[in-house]
């Protein structure tokens, strides 16, 4: 869900939960996004940098590719879950 989030705009950490939150239906908790987006950092996938006191995430263009890859396969592993309730439907 980060990846998918900065996909869209760059965006600082609490910025990231409340979108987080809008989705899930709760916050997520610091102890939990913030070792995250560490790890993406450390992976290659998320750039950040320091706007003052506030720090600024973005993708990189291996996180770009990564984000890309994640949406294929989650397409190929739940597309049909999801597609099947619209034909269903209409």
């Amino acid at each position: 869900m980060i990846l998918w989030l900065l996909s869209t705009r760059l965006m600082y950490g609490q910025e990231l939960a409340a979108e987080i939150a809008k989705r899930k239906g709760e916050k997520p908790n610091p102890g939990t996004l913030y070792p995250a987006l560490r790890d993406l950092n450390e992976r290659g996938l998320v750039h950040f940098r320091k706007e003052g006191r506030t720090t600024v995430y973005e993708l990189t263009a291996e996180g770009r590719s990564g984000f890309a890859e994640a949406r294929r396969y989650f397409t190929r592993a739940f597309g049909e879950i999801i597609y099947s309730g619209i034909r269903r439907r209409e």
